[in-house]
């Protein structure tokens, strides 16, 4: 019960307290992935130097990625302009076979979607938006804070009065971050060859926006589970939009997962290794359950918390068998 206890009050700790945690959380992980370029970077120029360079860097590759959701969307959105007149007779064929099976889209309309409900729906994505920019903002803070100083955490770790314990952190921390350096590699491949692939499959689907859809499978893959959801959702729609037909929607959404299924459950477990292997039952818990904590962030660090909690779970023999359970890994077969 006491564990039971302090589990549930750690969880409400990470929940009330996300505005700053996940920060946190999100601030190591990107050391952790920028720490070789700035280790790479101090042995040729001064620390601050290096550190501001490894900073633009990254902010250049968050600006690219951030700039290629913006463009595919708005691609899709000013196709929607262009092509609104051809949707009347879609919605009204629509409406007329909702209204013979007893639902009435008109009356609908005018009761939900009206000025008030237009401007919480406004509301909500502006609170949304300053909420992620908050969250980018700190998170900035703290990984430029965090790289000046991990070289001295290093040596406050090493030189802990009990050394058996500080070598353990010290090797646990190495082995993480070496972790998540393969872990974005990994991820990085498998977010370029699922945009081509979706670039292609949209292609030889006839959907227009080919390069739209493919652009933005790229750059959603990179949160697990949602971000292929959301790359799936919206070509399966526009693809009901242009066509006008349900068998078209249904051959895209089902090549558009069969590209993510053999992608992220074939191709990306073997890309990645023994060493990032995770249980997919526990990837999915774990990216709902951290998106549920911490929303989009939580989502997108959901997986490196998990990978980084196993890693330590092993350090310990005692903890050990948490790992074993939780890996993707056949232990069974590995031992014969």
């Amino acid at each position: 019960m006491v564990r039971l206890c302090t589990a549930i009050l750690v969880m409400a700790a990470l929940y009330f307290a996300r505005s700053i945690f996940a920060p946190i959380a999100c601030s190591l992980f990107i050391i952790a992935i920028l720490w070789p370029l700035q280790r790479t970077l101090q042995a040729r120029m001064p620390t601050l130097v290096a550190v501001s360079v490894t900073v633009l860097a990254t902010l250049a590759v968050v600006t690219v990625l951030t700039s290629m959701i913006v463009w595919g969307f708005s691609r899709a959105g000013q196709w929607l302009i262009n092509n609104a007149p051809r949707f009347q007779p879609l919605y009204a064929q629509t409406e007329s076979w909702l209204e013979e099976h007893g639902v009435f889209v008109g009356a609908l309309l005018v009761e939900n979607f009206n000025s008030s409900w237009l401007i919480r729906v406004l509301q909500e994505i502006t609170g949304r938006i300053h909420g992620l920019l908050s969250f980018a903002f700190i998170t900035f803070i703290f990984t430029i804070l965090g790289l000046l100083e991990v070289d001295v955490v290093k040596k406050k770790i090493a030189h802990l009065g009990n050394r058996e314990v500080g070598q353990t952190l010290l090797q646990a921390g190495a082995e993480t971050a070496a972790k998540f350096q393969k872990y974005i590699l990994v991820r990085s491949l498998i977010s370029v060859i699922t945009g081509v692939s979706v670039w292609a499959f949209t292609s030889i689907a006839g959907l227009e926006l080919a390069t739209a859809w493919g652009v933005i499978a790229f750059a959603f893959n990179y949160i697990p589970v949602i971000g292929p959801l959301v790359a799936t959702v919206f070509p399966t729609l526009f693809a009901f939009i242009q066509s006008e037909s349900w068998e078209m929607a249904v051959t895209v959404f089902v090549g558009l997962n069969l590209i993510q299924f053999l992608l992220g459950s074939y191709l990306e477990p073997r890309a990645a290794g023994a060493a990032l292997s995770i249980s997919p039952f526990i990837v999915l818990f774990t990216v709902f359950f951290w998106a549920f904590l911490w929303g989009i962030p939580g989502a997108f660090i959901g997986v490196p918390i998990m990978i980084a909690f196993l890693t330590i779970c092993e350090q310990h023999q005692s903890s050990r068998w948490i790992t074993t359970l939780l890996s993707g890994r056949d232990s069974l077969s590995t031992r014969a």
